[in-house]
């Protein structure tokens, strides 16, 4: 079985993007590793290619700052970095700059993709997703929060990266895929606050225009971690990869678990999903086969 990785990238020193953790969290599961390098403004160029293996394929890109709608040139860049992928590679794991593999997942996502190798039906495989907020102690539990997403697909079957790049599609249709009972850790809403609010700042214009950028994003130097609608504290363990970050944080976010910001609907709505299992209107960008 042979296996790709790959992943976009540009300015991760200036938005203090994990991606070298992501990029590591993910070699130990595959062959060759492409990195689909933008025009950076600052070192990430040598910060990437400073990781330590040979596995590791970088290519540049210039990206298209005048697409300003819906985050389309995040998936015009997973594309680019997805027409690098070996034709003989069986499956390709996608990894985002601000996620990460813990690696107690590893073992369970290869016996996935082993699994399901030869079954042409399947399509990609799905992963849980644990979303931290604020600091690496806390994790966003509401509804907010995307529970999963396709993060291995099979190459050269006509994938690809759909509207901001947050998952896949063929032909505009859901990829067929099966659960790998894997999870990603996504670290994107964890920065010092002045870090976060520039990343705010410059990633919406991917999404909107300079009116709405007047109207919704507020000028200030720090962003708000307080105005999240609730989290929890998070009890587990991080990537072992991830622990340097995690022992040199040193911001403090004023948030407290035991607050609540939600409607007397969305109290109920999150009281049936904790009870079932069931998310009502959840949104799924793929169809688990049976």
């Amino acid at each position: 079985m042979k296996v790709s990785g790959f992943t976009f990238i540009r300015n991760a020193v200036k938005f203090d993007y994990p991606v070298v953790e992501a990029i590591t969290s993910v070699l130990p599961m595959v062959d060759e590793f492409i990195v689909m390098a933008g025009n950076s403004e600052d070192s990430t160029n040598e910060l990437i290619a400073s990781i330590p293996s040979d596995k590791i394929k970088i290519f540049h890109s210039v990206w298209d700052d005048s697409l300003r709608s819906g985050g389309r040139v995040l998936a015009l860049e997973t594309d680019k970095a997805m027409e690098h992928i070996s034709a003989d590679s069986d499956w390709a794991f996608y990894i985002q700059a601000d996620e990460v593999v813990h690696e107690t997942f590893h073992a369970q996502a290869l016996e996935s993709m082993r699994r399901w190798k030869d079954d042409k039906r399947v399509e990609g495989l799905l992963f849980n997703y644990t979303h931290f907020y604020g600091s690496y102690d806390f994790i966003g539990d509401s509804r907010r929060w995307y529970r999963k997403e396709v993060r291995i697909i099979r190459p050269h079957i006509g994938v690809q990266s759909w509207k901001d790049a947050q998952g896949f599609r063929i032909d505009g249709k859901p990829l067929k895929v099966k659960e790998s009972g894997a999870s990603i850790y996504h670290y994107g809403w964890v920065k010092p606050p002045e870090q976060q609010q520039a990343k705010q700042e410059y990633f919406h214009k991917l999404w909107h225009d300079d009116q709405w950028m007047k109207e919704n994003i507020p000028e200030v130097a720090e962003f708000d971690y307080s105005s999240i609608d609730s989290v929890a504290r998070f009890e587990g363990t991080h990537p072992s990869v991830m622990q340097a970050r995690v022992d040199r944080q040193n911001w403090k976010v004023n948030i407290d678990p035991a607050k609540k910001k939600l409607s007397v609907r969305y109290k109920f709505l999150l009281f049936i999903e904790r009870l079932t299992g069931w998310r009502a209107g959840e949104y799924k960008n793929y169809r688990i086969l049976k």
